[in-house]
Protein backbone atom coordinates (compact mmCIF):
# COMPACT_ATOMS: atom_id res chain seq x y z
CA UNK A 1 0.00 0.00 0.00
CA UNK A 2 1.49 3.42 -0.92
CA UNK A 3 2.48 5.86 1.83
CA UNK A 4 0.10 8.65 2.73
CA UNK A 5 0.94 11.54 0.41
CA UNK A 6 -0.59 14.68 1.93
CA UNK A 7 1.73 15.56 4.76
CA UNK A 8 2.88 19.18 4.58
CA UNK A 9 5.94 20.02 2.53
CA UNK A 10 7.52 21.42 5.70
CA UNK A 11 7.12 18.16 7.61
CA UNK A 12 8.42 16.16 4.68
CA UNK A 13 11.51 18.39 4.53
CA UNK A 14 12.46 17.69 8.16
CA UNK A 15 14.61 14.78 9.33
CA UNK A 16 13.28 12.50 12.07
CA UNK A 17 14.48 14.16 15.26
CA UNK A 18 14.66 13.13 18.91
CA UNK A 19 16.22 16.00 20.92
CA UNK A 20 17.12 13.63 23.77
CA UNK A 21 17.35 9.84 23.72
CA UNK A 22 15.69 8.92 27.00
CA UNK A 23 17.23 6.56 29.55
CA UNK A 24 14.44 4.02 29.06
CA UNK A 25 15.23 3.87 25.33
CA UNK A 26 18.89 3.34 26.16
CA UNK A 27 18.02 0.65 28.69
CA UNK A 28 16.03 -1.25 26.09
CA UNK A 29 18.98 -1.03 23.69
CA UNK A 30 21.36 -2.23 26.42
CA UNK A 31 19.03 -4.99 27.56
CA UNK A 32 19.37 -3.98 31.21
CA UNK A 33 18.59 -1.15 33.63
CA UNK A 34 20.99 1.60 34.62
CA UNK A 35 22.40 1.28 38.11
CA UNK A 36 22.77 5.06 38.46
CA UNK A 37 20.45 7.55 36.71
CA UNK A 38 22.41 10.81 36.57
CA UNK A 39 21.77 12.14 33.09
CA UNK A 40 18.35 13.77 32.79
CA UNK A 41 18.59 16.45 35.51
CA UNK A 42 15.62 14.99 37.32
CA UNK A 43 15.47 15.28 41.09
CA UNK A 44 16.65 11.96 42.43
CA UNK A 45 15.65 13.29 45.84
CA UNK A 46 12.02 12.99 44.81
CA UNK A 47 8.96 15.07 45.65
CA UNK A 48 7.88 15.92 49.18
CA UNK A 49 5.91 13.31 51.16
CA UNK A 50 3.06 15.83 51.16
CA UNK A 51 3.12 15.72 47.36
CA UNK A 52 2.87 11.92 47.32
CA UNK A 53 -0.11 12.21 49.65
CA UNK A 54 -1.76 14.72 47.31
CA UNK A 55 -1.17 12.40 44.34
CA UNK A 56 -2.71 9.49 46.22
CA UNK A 57 -5.76 11.57 47.15
CA UNK A 58 -6.27 12.72 43.58
CA UNK A 59 -5.69 9.33 41.97
CA UNK A 60 -9.26 8.18 42.65
CA UNK A 61 -10.53 11.14 40.60
CA UNK A 62 -8.30 10.53 37.58
CA UNK A 63 -11.41 9.61 35.59
CA UNK A 64 -12.28 13.32 35.56
CA UNK A 65 -10.77 15.79 33.12
CA UNK A 66 -8.43 18.28 34.72
CA UNK A 67 -9.41 21.88 35.39
CA UNK A 68 -8.86 23.47 31.98
CA UNK A 69 -7.74 26.75 33.60
CA UNK A 70 -5.43 25.21 36.24
CA UNK A 71 -7.22 27.72 38.47
CA UNK A 72 -6.00 26.62 41.91
CA UNK A 73 -2.40 26.19 40.83
CA UNK A 74 -2.33 29.43 38.87
CA UNK A 75 -3.74 31.42 41.79
CA UNK A 76 -1.33 29.76 44.22
CA UNK A 77 1.53 30.77 41.92
CA UNK A 78 0.06 34.26 41.78
CA UNK A 79 0.26 34.54 45.57
CA UNK A 80 3.70 32.93 45.72
CA UNK A 81 5.17 35.28 43.11
CA UNK A 82 3.25 38.42 44.03
CA UNK A 83 1.62 39.14 40.69
CA UNK A 84 -1.78 38.69 39.07
CA UNK A 85 -3.12 35.32 38.01
CA UNK A 86 -3.61 36.74 34.51
CA UNK A 87 0.18 37.10 34.31
CA UNK A 88 0.49 33.30 34.34
CA UNK A 89 -0.29 30.36 32.12
CA UNK A 90 0.26 26.74 33.12
CA UNK A 91 1.25 24.16 30.53
CA UNK A 92 2.71 20.72 29.91
CA UNK A 93 6.20 21.52 31.14
CA UNK A 94 8.54 24.08 29.64
CA UNK A 95 8.91 21.92 26.54
CA UNK A 96 5.20 22.11 25.77
CA UNK A 97 5.08 25.83 26.49
CA UNK A 98 8.07 26.53 24.22
CA UNK A 99 6.22 24.69 21.48
CA UNK A 100 3.22 26.97 21.97
CA UNK A 101 5.46 30.03 21.85
CA UNK A 102 6.94 28.85 18.57
CA UNK A 103 3.42 28.39 17.23
CA UNK A 104 2.55 31.94 18.25
CA UNK A 105 5.55 33.60 16.59
CA UNK A 106 7.33 31.35 14.10
CA UNK A 107 6.34 31.02 10.46
CA UNK A 108 8.32 29.46 7.60
CA UNK A 109 11.53 31.42 7.23
CA UNK A 110 11.21 33.37 10.50
CA UNK A 111 14.68 34.05 11.97
CA UNK A 112 15.02 32.87 15.56
CA UNK A 113 18.16 33.53 17.60
CA UNK A 114 19.67 31.16 20.14
CA UNK A 115 23.07 29.98 21.32
CA UNK A 116 24.90 27.21 19.50
CA UNK A 117 24.62 24.19 21.77
CA UNK A 118 21.78 25.53 23.94
CA UNK A 119 18.64 23.56 24.81
CA UNK A 120 17.85 21.49 21.69
CA UNK A 121 14.12 21.07 22.30
CA UNK A 122 13.63 24.78 21.64
CA UNK A 123 15.38 24.31 18.28
CA UNK A 124 13.15 21.30 17.58
CA UNK A 125 10.00 23.41 17.97
CA UNK A 126 11.37 26.24 15.85
CA UNK A 127 12.26 23.83 13.05
CA UNK A 128 8.82 22.21 13.33
CA UNK A 129 7.16 25.51 12.40
CA UNK A 130 9.66 26.25 9.64
CA UNK A 131 11.76 28.83 11.46
CA UNK A 132 15.34 29.64 10.52
CA UNK A 133 17.67 29.18 13.47
CA UNK A 134 20.40 31.78 13.84
CA UNK A 135 23.00 30.65 16.37
CA UNK A 136 25.87 32.36 18.16
CA UNK A 137 28.65 30.53 20.02
CA UNK A 138 29.07 30.46 23.76
CA UNK A 139 31.79 32.67 25.23
CA UNK A 140 33.72 31.32 28.22
CA UNK A 141 31.10 28.58 28.61
CA UNK A 142 28.29 31.11 29.03
CA UNK A 143 25.65 32.28 26.59
CA UNK A 144 27.01 35.43 24.97
CA UNK A 145 24.50 38.22 25.64
CA UNK A 146 26.24 40.74 23.39
CA UNK A 147 26.40 38.31 20.47
CA UNK A 148 22.76 37.32 20.93
CA UNK A 149 21.72 40.97 20.87
CA UNK A 150 23.82 41.64 17.77
CA UNK A 151 22.23 38.68 15.98
CA UNK A 152 18.72 39.82 16.91
CA UNK A 153 19.36 43.27 15.49
CA UNK A 154 21.10 41.97 12.37
CA UNK A 155 18.34 39.49 11.54
CA UNK A 156 15.40 41.57 12.82
CA UNK A 157 14.46 38.40 14.71
CA UNK A 158 11.07 38.30 16.46
CA UNK A 159 12.23 35.66 18.97
CA UNK A 160 15.39 35.02 21.00
CA UNK A 161 16.02 32.24 23.52
CA UNK A 162 18.15 32.53 26.64
CA UNK A 163 18.42 30.04 29.50
CA UNK A 164 19.61 31.44 32.82
CA UNK A 165 20.97 29.38 34.55
CA UNK A 166 22.14 27.63 31.43
CA UNK A 167 21.65 24.10 30.18
CA UNK A 168 23.98 22.32 29.31
CA UNK A 169 26.81 24.22 31.01
CA UNK A 170 25.25 25.21 34.34
CA UNK A 171 26.63 28.76 34.13
CA UNK A 172 24.63 31.93 34.70
CA UNK A 173 24.45 35.67 34.22
CA UNK A 174 23.55 38.15 36.94
CA UNK A 175 20.01 39.43 37.23
CA UNK A 176 21.22 42.93 36.36
CA UNK A 177 22.79 41.69 33.13
CA UNK A 178 19.67 39.75 32.16
CA UNK A 179 17.44 42.77 32.77
CA UNK A 180 19.80 44.98 30.76
CA UNK A 181 19.73 42.45 27.93
CA UNK A 182 15.93 42.33 27.96
CA UNK A 183 15.65 46.12 27.90
CA UNK A 184 18.18 46.42 25.06
CA UNK A 185 16.13 44.15 22.79
CA UNK A 186 13.93 45.74 20.13
CA UNK A 187 10.31 45.96 21.27
CA UNK A 188 9.49 43.68 18.34
CA UNK A 189 11.64 40.83 19.68
CA UNK A 190 10.23 38.39 22.23
CA UNK A 191 12.66 37.08 24.85
CA UNK A 192 12.03 33.47 25.89
CA UNK A 193 13.83 33.42 29.24
CA UNK A 194 14.13 29.81 30.37
CA UNK A 195 14.52 29.67 34.16
CA UNK A 196 14.07 25.93 34.59
CA UNK A 197 16.86 25.83 37.17
CA UNK A 198 15.89 28.99 39.01
CA UNK A 199 15.28 27.29 42.35
CA UNK A 200 18.89 26.09 42.58
CA UNK A 201 20.44 29.37 41.40
CA UNK A 202 21.93 32.06 43.61
CA UNK A 203 19.50 34.89 44.33
CA UNK A 204 21.57 37.35 42.30
CA UNK A 205 20.99 35.32 39.13
CA UNK A 206 17.20 35.77 39.00
CA UNK A 207 15.66 39.13 38.12
CA UNK A 208 12.97 40.25 40.53
CA UNK A 209 9.52 39.40 39.26
CA UNK A 210 8.53 43.07 39.08
CA UNK A 211 11.60 44.00 37.01
CA UNK A 212 10.31 42.23 33.91
CA UNK A 213 6.61 41.62 34.60
CA UNK A 214 5.24 44.51 32.56
CA UNK A 215 7.54 44.15 29.56
CA UNK A 216 5.28 42.86 26.75
CA UNK A 217 8.20 41.20 24.98
CA UNK A 218 9.50 39.05 27.86
CA UNK A 219 8.21 35.60 28.84
CA UNK A 220 9.79 33.69 31.73
CA UNK A 221 9.51 29.90 31.68
CA UNK A 222 9.62 27.88 34.90
CA UNK A 223 8.92 24.28 35.85
CA UNK A 224 8.09 21.81 38.60
CA UNK A 225 10.31 19.19 36.94
CA UNK A 226 13.63 19.97 38.60
CA UNK A 227 13.92 20.99 42.26
CA UNK A 228 10.28 20.17 42.99
CA UNK A 229 10.81 16.59 41.78
CA UNK A 230 7.89 16.31 39.34
CA UNK A 231 9.56 15.71 35.97
CA UNK A 232 7.19 12.83 35.22
CA UNK A 233 4.10 15.00 35.75
CA UNK A 234 4.98 17.60 33.09
CA UNK A 235 3.88 20.85 34.73
CA UNK A 236 5.44 24.20 33.88
CA UNK A 237 4.34 27.79 33.70
CA UNK A 238 5.01 31.08 31.96
CA UNK A 239 5.24 34.49 33.62
CA UNK A 240 4.62 37.59 31.53
CA UNK A 241 2.55 40.66 30.84
CA UNK A 242 -1.13 39.74 30.96
CA UNK A 243 -1.92 40.68 27.37
CA UNK A 244 1.05 38.71 26.07
CA UNK A 245 0.28 35.69 28.24
CA UNK A 246 -3.35 35.72 27.03
CA UNK A 247 -2.15 34.72 23.56
CA UNK A 248 -1.42 31.21 24.88
CA UNK A 249 -5.14 30.70 25.45
CA UNK A 250 -5.63 30.93 21.68
CA UNK A 251 -3.48 27.90 20.93
CA UNK A 252 -2.95 25.81 24.06
CA UNK A 253 -4.41 22.38 24.78
CA UNK A 254 -6.87 23.46 27.45
CA UNK A 255 -7.06 20.03 29.07
CA UNK A 256 -3.40 19.22 28.54
CA UNK A 257 -2.16 19.59 32.12
CA UNK A 258 -3.34 16.42 33.81
CA UNK A 259 -5.37 16.40 37.01
CA UNK A 260 -2.81 14.59 39.15
CA UNK A 261 -0.05 16.86 37.88
CA UNK A 262 -1.97 19.97 38.91
CA UNK A 263 -2.60 18.56 42.40
CA UNK A 264 1.03 17.50 42.77
CA UNK A 265 2.37 20.88 41.67
CA UNK A 266 0.03 22.71 44.04
CA UNK A 267 1.18 20.55 46.96
CA UNK A 268 4.83 21.00 45.96
CA UNK A 269 4.49 24.77 45.83
CA UNK A 270 2.92 24.72 49.29
CA UNK A 271 5.75 22.68 50.80
CA UNK A 272 8.58 25.20 50.61
CA UNK A 273 10.38 23.52 53.51
CA UNK A 274 10.92 20.43 51.36
CA UNK A 275 12.13 22.58 48.49
CA UNK A 276 14.71 24.22 50.75
CA UNK A 277 15.91 20.80 51.88
CA UNK A 278 16.27 19.61 48.30
CA UNK A 279 18.16 22.75 47.30
CA UNK A 280 20.63 22.04 50.11
CA UNK A 281 21.02 18.43 48.95
CA UNK A 282 21.60 19.59 45.38
CA UNK A 283 24.33 21.97 46.54
CA UNK A 284 26.03 19.15 48.47
CA UNK A 285 25.75 16.84 45.46
CA UNK A 286 27.31 19.47 43.21
CA UNK A 287 30.28 19.67 45.58
CA UNK A 288 30.53 15.88 45.59
CA UNK A 289 30.45 15.61 41.79
CA UNK A 290 33.03 18.38 41.50
CA UNK A 291 35.34 16.57 43.92
CA UNK A 292 34.98 13.30 42.03
CA UNK A 293 35.79 15.08 38.78
CA UNK A 294 38.85 16.83 40.20
CA UNK A 295 40.21 13.51 41.45
CA UNK A 296 40.56 12.49 37.80
CA UNK A 297 41.96 15.78 36.57
CA UNK A 298 38.63 17.15 35.30
CA UNK A 299 37.72 20.79 35.83
CA UNK A 300 34.19 21.31 37.18
CA UNK A 301 32.45 24.33 35.72
CA UNK A 302 30.77 26.38 38.50
CA UNK A 303 27.08 25.47 38.41
CA UNK A 304 23.84 27.16 39.45
CA UNK A 305 21.77 24.15 38.38
CA UNK A 306 21.09 20.61 39.59
CA UNK A 307 23.99 19.22 37.56
CA UNK A 308 27.70 19.77 37.12
CA UNK A 309 29.45 19.96 33.78
CA UNK A 310 32.95 18.49 33.97
CA UNK A 311 35.61 19.65 31.53
CA UNK A 312 37.50 16.47 30.63
CA UNK A 313 40.51 18.42 29.40
CA UNK A 314 40.53 17.40 25.75
CA UNK A 315 38.22 17.23 22.73
CA UNK A 316 34.99 15.44 22.04
CA UNK A 317 36.68 12.07 21.48
CA UNK A 318 37.87 11.82 25.07
CA UNK A 319 34.59 13.05 26.58
CA UNK A 320 32.59 10.71 24.35
CA UNK A 321 34.74 7.72 25.24
CA UNK A 322 34.23 8.43 28.96
CA UNK A 323 30.49 8.80 28.52
CA UNK A 324 30.23 5.63 26.41
CA UNK A 325 32.16 3.58 28.95
CA UNK A 326 30.07 4.88 31.84
CA UNK A 327 26.85 4.06 29.98
CA UNK A 328 28.19 0.64 29.04
CA UNK A 329 28.75 -0.06 32.73
CA UNK A 330 25.31 1.12 33.77
CA UNK A 331 25.80 4.79 34.69
CA UNK A 332 23.52 7.14 32.75
CA UNK A 333 24.98 10.60 32.15
CA UNK A 334 24.96 13.00 29.20
CA UNK A 335 27.25 15.49 27.49
CA UNK A 336 26.84 18.73 25.52
CA UNK A 337 26.42 18.13 21.81
CA UNK A 338 28.29 20.98 20.13
CA UNK A 339 31.97 22.00 20.09
CA UNK A 340 33.67 23.36 22.13
CA UNK A 341 31.15 22.45 24.83
CA UNK A 342 31.38 18.76 23.95
CA UNK A 343 34.78 18.47 25.57
CA UNK A 344 32.70 17.98 28.74
CA UNK A 345 30.44 15.43 30.38
CA UNK A 346 27.39 16.43 32.44
CA UNK A 347 26.38 14.70 35.67
CA UNK A 348 23.08 15.33 37.46
CA UNK A 349 22.89 15.84 41.21
CA UNK A 350 21.56 12.74 42.94
CA UNK A 351 21.45 10.79 46.17
CA UNK A 352 24.74 9.75 47.72
CA UNK A 353 24.18 6.08 46.83
CA UNK A 354 24.12 6.90 43.11
CA UNK A 355 27.04 9.32 43.34
CA UNK A 356 29.05 6.59 45.06
CA UNK A 357 28.32 4.30 42.12
CA UNK A 358 29.39 7.06 39.72
CA UNK A 359 32.62 7.54 41.67
CA UNK A 360 33.45 3.83 41.62
CA UNK A 361 32.58 3.24 37.97
CA UNK A 362 34.33 6.39 36.79
CA UNK A 363 37.49 5.20 38.55
CA UNK A 364 37.22 1.89 36.68
CA UNK A 365 36.68 3.68 33.37
CA UNK A 366 39.64 6.02 33.85
CA UNK A 367 41.89 3.14 34.84
CA UNK A 368 40.99 1.44 31.57
CA UNK A 369 41.15 4.36 29.15
CA UNK A 370 43.82 6.44 30.93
Amino acid sequence: MPAFSRFTALVESLPPTVPFVGPETQERARGEKFIARLGANESGFGPAPSVIQAINREAALCWRYADSESHDLRHALSSHLGLGADNLVVGEGIDGLLGLLARLIVEPGTPVVTSLGAYPTFNFHVAGFGGRLVTVPYRDDREDLDALLDAVRREDAPLVYLSNPDNPMGTWHSADDVVAFAKALPETTMLALDEAYGETAPAEALPAIASLAEMPNVLRFRTFSMAYGLAGQRVGYVIGQAETVSRFDRVRNHFGVNRIGQAAALAALTDQAWLAEVVDQVAAARDRISAIGRSHGFEPIPSATNFVTLDCGAGVERAKSILDELVKRGVFIRMPGVAPLNRCIRVSAGPEAELAIFEQVLAEVMADIG
